[in-house]
């Protein structure tokens, strides 16, 4: 008599935060943002006027005009506390249907760990802008770069994407959503142009941690696993 060895069902298998493929990739991008963030954050500590780089960036403060100073204050409004709580959720809500529960998971946990983070830098590093405000790095820029790669890693592994379209994807997501938040809050005057690359360096450093952790967390949790 054959003896039938059940299979194990894949299905059961929750798909991952963080695709196999993109592990390479963004890990040496996440160790590189980490890089930039320490380096500038020397180079920053506790001053409060703009460095050469800034002024290269942006020579002079220049007044937004309408519409651009309607974008502007609502991309900053999607920073702020009630509207990131509600892009956070809807998100959250959205990805589910994506790659399930570990993919809500990661926008709430992503977006919770790096505003701890940039909070943590700001007291860590010290620069302020306008008197005694903390700016480095930007906290506006690191959230929604956050989100933008907390939406796009489930795409990503939704569509099954190889390493190389994966990867441009994400990066892609997370350059357009950096770019745009840190454009308004270098605009609207609230940040340097270096609090916005660090912002955007930080999310890039925590959110592919964020999602290895996740992965870690629940396939260690699961019955069955030793």
């Amino acid at each position: 008599m054959t003896e039938t060895r059940s299979r194990p069902d894949v299905r059961a298998t929750p798909p991952p935060a963080l695709p196999a493929s993109l592990r390479a990739p963004l890990g040496l991008a996440a160790a590189l943002g980490a890089l930039v963030v320490v380096l500038l954050g020397v180079v920053s500590a506790s001053h409060s006027e703009p460095g050469r780089v800034d002024t290269w960036v942006q020579p002079a403060s220049t007044e937004l005009s309408s519409p651009w100073r309607t974008i502007a204050l609502a991309l900053d409004f999607l920073g702020q506390p009630v509207g990131a709580v509600l892009l956070v959720g809807v998100l959250a809500v959205g990805c589910l249907p994506l790659r399930g529960p570990r993919a809500a998971a990661l926008v709430v946990v992503g977006a919770g760990l790096t505003v701890v983070t940039t909070t943590l830098l700001k007291h860590l590093v010290g620069r302020t802008i306008h008197g005694d405000n903390l700016s480095y790095p930007s906290g506006h820029t690191a959230l929604l770069t956050a989100l933008a790669l907390a939406v796009a890693l489930p795409v990503t592994g939704r569509a099954r994407l190889g390493r190389t379209a994966g990867t441009l994807l994400v990066l892609t997501a997370a350059l357009v959503a950096g770019a745009a938040a840190g454009w308004a809050q270098v605009s609207l005057g609230a940040h340097y142009p270096t609090d916005a690359l660090a912002g955007w360096c930080t999310a890039l450093t925590v959110l592919p941690a964020t999602a290895w952790l996740i992965d870690r967390t629940v396939d260690a949790a699961r019955p069955g696993r030793r």
